[in-house]
């Protein structure tokens, strides 16, 4: 997968609002990227509130990944705005597209309930800066995936995410989060 992670004009500064922007788009594309991947390895969704539901999950993640890898990089103030920002358009995002594709419905505040609820679980875990997530973080969410794909699907996307989904977000995160504050 492709992300344009470097701003078109060079030398012009960019707001942390817009940064938030920038990613949130990224993990956007990243989190759809996931389940495609999951889905071309013969994990099957059978609707496409599940198939958001999924993606939803791979967002928390993201960002709660996003966070742990930038937390040095801002004053309490800077954080909380960068932040504030990125859940909303990472909300924006989700809720525009649940309506296109479900119906009408509260999208946002769920997913900030969702995201509240599953930060305060993930912060339970270790991250280091070098290796990202600790075992047990990425076996908590392969555990979260598989309970959205159900039984049929359960005894091996634990294992997908754990080895594959948790490496490629971290690889894309890695390359293109840093070239936004440039």
């Amino acid at each position: 997968m492709r992300i344009k992670s470097r701003w078109s004009k060079k030398g012009k500064t960019h707001s942390l609002e817009e940064i938030a922007g920038a990613v949130a788009f990224i993990a956007w594309r990243i989190a759809g990227n996931c389940l495609l991947s999951l889905e071309n390895n013969d994990f099957e969704t059978a609707t496409q509130k599940q198939r958001l539901e999924i993606i939803t999950e791979f967002l928390i993640f993201i960002i709660h990944m996003v966070d742990r890898m930038t937390i040095e990089s801002f004053d309490e103030n800077e954080r909380v705005r960068f932040f504030t920002e990125l859940v909303q358009k990472t909300a924006k995002h989700l809720e525009d597209n649940k309506r296109d594709l479900i119906g009408d419905g509260d999208y946002r505040q769920d997913f900030i309930e969702q995201l509240n609820e599953r930060i305060a679980e993930y912060s339970e875990f270790s991250y280091d800066e070098k290796d990202g997530p600790s075992f047990p973080m990425k076996r908590f969410f392969g555990d979260k995936v598989a309970l959205l794909l159900g039984d049929k699907n359960n005894k091996w996307v634990a294992d997908q995410v754990i080895e594959i989904e948790v490496r490629d977000i971290m690889q894309h995160l890695k390359k293109s989060v840093p070239n936004l504050f440039k």
